[in-house]
């Protein structure tokens, strides 16, 4: 399981940081791919192949093929180097608005990258209380 926040900056490269915890749960090689809100995804590839099956699965409509297009055309093996780098593509950089500080989280079964401007920009100044306690009570859940 993902969790936890790292502060990072990508360097003149391109490259990025993975923390050591994440390396240890991501494996040698894992999935980088778009997200969703305007972050990248840091998959372990066992967690990816399910995501793929399963997106293969739905049915063969003009928005299934769309979701299709736009996460394997964004979407790409990474293997951090020796010193626990790994490098962002251009195309990928772009789509997040990566520029300089980075944030890493936690997030279950996956990692997020986000700018950190944009990850301040997603807090649309609505309660967490408020939305935990809608999706606890639509779900059933407790904490």
């Amino acid at each position: 399981m993902f969790m936890g926040e790292y502060n990072h900056t990508l360097d003149p490269k391109n490259r990025i940081i993975v923390p050591a915890k994440f390396r240890e749960d991501l494996g040698e090689t894992f999935i980088m791919s778009a997200g969703f809100d305007g972050c990248l995804y840091l998959t372990p590839k066992t967690n990816w192949d399910v995501f793929t099956q399963k997106l293969a699965a739905l049915p063969f409509t003009a928005e299934t093929r769309k979701l299709q297009r736009h996460f394997m055309r964004n979407s790409m093996e990474c293997e951090p180097d020796k010193q626990g780098r790994i490098l962002i593509p251009q195309n990928l950089k772009e789509l997040a608005g990566l520029e300089k500080d980075v944030v890493m989280i936690g997030s279950i079964t996956k990692i997020e990258i986000w700018s950190k401007e944009k990850l301040d920009e997603s807090y649309d100044g609505e309660s967490m209380d408020a939305t935990a306690e809608k999706l606890f009570a639509d779900n059933n859940l407790s904490f």
